[in-house]
């Protein structure tokens, strides 16, 4: 949509005709939505709309997840209350989420703060999105090599992103002061101050961890502490609700089979994804920009339009890859739910009242986790199904 705009940006169509779009907008992020408008007229608005919303609300629930979810049972579970129960745990994530929603809509009404927004006051996207890079890619390294190098100790970690964060927000702030004379948004929001920083951020934990790590010891992690985690358990929930966890998909007893099934799918696909990784990063960061920035190649023609097929093709290819497949991947389960759906709605099925039976603890007789699927099938008529 950025190439669009560039090319309808001399056209009557376009919403700031017969001026370019002014540095403020565009940091603002409102390069699609007049591209879009360029295009498509109101429906584009429309369109812009809808799918900014489906993306901040998406995002936003990713977050809150990610939030609750570490502050549960890493920081609470793990520190403050281990023999917490299921249900108090529910009730710490929903407090969480709670609180860290309020506070993510104040700093980010905050950071656009006063309304009328100019070059010198206000926060743009384009700001945001450059100091992200400078406040978190010092940890990138340190997490990454958490997972892929067993000899880095516990203080280089932890220490590494904050040693790294220091580095990075001294090397911004001074370069802005430097070049620049002050420290407003317009200077620290400038191209070179964000490059230092970001830069720095990135590249100083190659220095510390391998530092911290040999000074103080290597600590030749095994990784199998990791196989100790388990999930909170939901026990008292369920039979407050009384409800069966082994009739619940996912929640029955796991067995050494079902672990062993998930280690060799585990390996499967982290030998998949270190694979792609490591092709993509080369063609992306080696093989495609290096050989024109090297050659300081001026586009042609047929040379740009090629790119831009390129590029719209990648976008079709992960249009497919992320809204496509996992539907087609997930074919059976709709399904699957699709027909319980239609037979709980016309009411057929002697096997949804068997199921509902057992949810609710109607059956006579019955303790969980006393008796094989074989035998359950006969009593409730409820077929297990395996995972596939």
């Amino acid at each position: 949509m950025g190439l669009a705009a560039l090319a309808l940006e001399s056209n009557p169509v376009f919403p700031s005709y017969p001026e370019r779009m002014a540095e403020a907008d565009v940091s603002a992020g409102l390069v699609l939505p007049n591209a879009a408008v360029a295009i498509l007229g109101k429906g584009g608005a429309v369109a812009t709309l809808l799918l900014v919303f489906m993306a901040v609300t998406s995002a936003s629930s990713a977050e809150f997840i990610a939030v609750s979810s570490i502050f549960t049972y890493d920081i609470y579970q793990t520190y403050f209350n281990p023999k917490a129960s299921g249900k108090r745990l529910i009730y710490m994530a929903h407090a969480c989420v709670m609180v860290y929603a309020i506070l993510l809509a104040s700093f980010s009404t905050g950071l656009y703060w006063p309304p009328t927004y100019s070059a010198d006051i206000g926060i743009s996207m384009g700001y945001i999105y450059l100091m992200m890079g400078v406040i978190i890619s010092s940890a990138v390294l340190p997490a990454t090599l958490t997972l892929l190098w067993s000899k880095q100790n516990m203080i280089a970690a932890t220490l590494s992103p904050i040693l790294g964060l220091t580095c990075s927000l001294i090397a911004w702030l001074v370069t802005a002061k430097t070049q620049y004379g002050d420290l407003s948004v317009a200077s620290t929001g400038s191209n070179n101050p964000m490059l230092a920083g970001n830069v720095v951020a990135l590249l100083s934990p190659l220095i510390f961890v391998p530092v911290l790590t040999f000074s103080f010891g290597p600590q030749n992690y095994d990784y199998k502490s990791m196989l100790q985690i388990r999930r909170g358990d939901d026990g008292d929930i369920a039979k407050e609700n009384d409800i069966d966890l082994e009739l619940v998909p996912g929640a029955g007893t796991i067995t050494d089979q079902d672990h062993l099934d998930e280690q060799v799918k585990l390996k499967r696909a982290s030998f998949k994804a270190r694979t792609v990784t490591a092709v993509m990063t080369v063609c992306f960061l080696v093989l495609w920009p290096i050989p024109l920035y090297g050659t300081s190649y001026i586009f042609s023609k047929g040379f740009f339009t090629a790119w831009v097929s390129v590029a719209m093709g990648w976008l079709f290819c992960s249009a497919i890859g992320v809204g496509l497949y996992p539907l087609y991947e997930g074919r059976h389960s709709i399904k699957h739910t699709f027909k319980g759906i239609m037979l709980d709605l016309q009411g057929k099925g002697v096997k949804n009242r068997g199921r509902q039976d057992v949810l609710n603890g109607e059956v006579e007789n019955y303790e969980s986790g006393t008796q094989s699927p074989v035998e359950m099938e006969k009593k409730t008529g409820i077929t297990t199904e395996k995972a596939t």
